[in-house]
């Protein structure tokens, strides 16, 4: 059943989230001090948790107020909340009722993450905060939108019910837009044969699998046509965007969301980063200790603070991404600032024995300098217990095994890391988590010591 109180209420908001890229720097933040000042407002009078957690500070600047963790948001989620009729348990069973009605309470859209990091969450958007979520996906990425002129969009990720890209998904269903849904964890003879079938204006995938299908586009197999390739989820590397847009002859823009804040960040036709959203959320790049780190240096992490989130409002709240701010501003003229680079997550960050004693951490680009050129569909680099184990699915030409076990033990070396047991493994596919994303670097260090 299509929605048109919400397709309204997604156009209005499209509208006015695109006549605000034409501000100047000091009218955003002046309306970043009307939208921080509003939902702290909201918050302290209907929040309890926010009431205990800000107790003392309710006039002090963001800056100073303490992060919120997802576990944090999580163990609190009843007093965090400032629907009093919302209650964790309920929204548990309704996730679980097969029989369910669209909206939770008739009102509330629910977003949940697989909880891959260990700590699951569930986020809840009314109406209204979720159609600002969608206007801002039509306001500030290339998907066209239009009631007369319909574009054909094939999304390519999660299909799991409450994956915030599967709610996504539906709701441009539900705004007339034809879409296909595939899952990311589909068969990939079936999903070419459907791309085929269905001839997308508009793609949108994981990273990883856009390298995947761009390989089968230049192979002959895959032969569609979209004007437009949006792809987010994971770390867009230089080769994986060269692959595509040699596939495709367009383009690729990167897109940064998160599921508990929606879209942070986009790319504008100039490729020069990833615009920050700053009119619909504040983004703080911290350190570990959240001190800000200036443009130019990656920071450990990201506290966010959407503003147009006030059933469950989230104020600094982590996001464990290491990013860098461009010290330019992008010749397009918006006053946004723009993120130049993503290393992922800081669980992507892999800690090894120092040579002489202690401990060196070492960031993902360690890895993707070494075997993102690889003639490989796709590679991942996992932590055992036994070792690092690198992944290397349908090569293309001669790779040399120990070559390449060898310049990943000179890589750590030149990092003052004592290299483990290294093993390369031919594989046919990247494995997957269960929202079909195949994460570039992981440790199963962790899991393997529970």
């Amino acid at each position: 059943m299509v929605d048109i109180k919400f397709m309204l209420d997604v156009v209005m908001k499209q509208r006015q989230f695109k006549s605000q890229d034409h501000w100047n720097r000091k009218l955003l933040e002046a309306h970043q001090q009307r939208m921080v000042h509003s939902l702290r407002r909201h918050a302290y009078e209907n929040s309890p948790f926010y009431q205990q957690f800000h107790t003392g500070l309710y006039d002090a600047p963001l800056d100073q107020l303490p992060a919120l963790t997802k576990a944090h948001m999580m163990n609190q989620f009843d007093s965090l909340v400032t629907d009093r009729a919302v209650h964790l348990e309920d929204v548990k069973k309704y996730m679980e009722d097969q029989e369910r009605s669209h909206y939770f309470l008739g009102r509330y859209v629910i977003n949940a993450t697989s909880g891959s990091s260990g700590h699951p969450a569930v986020v809840l958007w009314s109406r209204g905060e979720w159609a600002a979520t969608m206007a801002s996906a039509f306001a500030r990425t290339p998907i066209p939108f239009s009631f007369i002129q319909k574009r054909k969009l094939a999304q390519i990720a999660s299909t799991t019910t409450f994956h915030m890209s599967a709610q996504g998904g539906t709701s441009a269903q539900n705004l007339l837009m034809p879409t296909l849904l595939l899952a990311a964890t589909e068969p990939l003879g079936s999903m070419v044969r459907r791309l085929n079938d269905w001839q997308p204006d508009l793609l949108i995938v994981y990273a990883s699998m856009g390298r995947i299908l761009a390989d089968e586009q230049l192979a002959g197999r895959l032969k569609i046509a979209p004007q437009t390739v949006m792809v987010g989820s994971e770390v867009l590397t230089a080769e994986t965007r060269r692959r595509i847009e040699k596939a495709w002859g367009k383009p690729v823009f990167n897109n940064y969301a998160a599921t508990e804040a929606g879209g942070i960040a986009i790319e504008c036709d100039q490729h020069r980063g990833m615009h920050v959203m700053e009119d619909l959320v504040m983004v703080e790049n911290v350190d570990k200790d959240n001190q800000p780190v200036p443009p130019g240096v990656f920071g450990d992490k990201l506290l966010v603070t959407p503003f147009y989130k006030r059933m469950q409002p989230l104020i600094r709240y982590t996001i464990e991404d290491r990013v860098r701010f461009s010290s330019e501003p992008c010749p397009c003229g918006r006053p946004f600032k723009l993120i130049d680079a993503i290393e992922g997550r800081i669980q992507e960050v892999l800690s090894f024995p120092r040579a002489g004693g202690g401990e060196v951490r070492i960031h993902p680009l360690i890895f993707h300098n070494l075997l993102d050129m690889l003639p490989v569909s796709g590679w991942q680099v996992v932590q055992e217990t036994d070792g690092l184990h690198i992944l290397l699915a349908h090569g293309h030409g001669a790779l040399d095994d120990s070559q390449i076990e060898s310049s990943m033990k000179n890589a750590l070396a030149t990092q003052e890391a004592v290299a483990p047991r290294i093993q390369v493994q031919r594989v046919d596919a990247i494995p997957q988590t269960i929202a079909g994303k195949a994460p570039l670097v992981k440790s199963n260090l962790a899991s393997a010591s529970h």
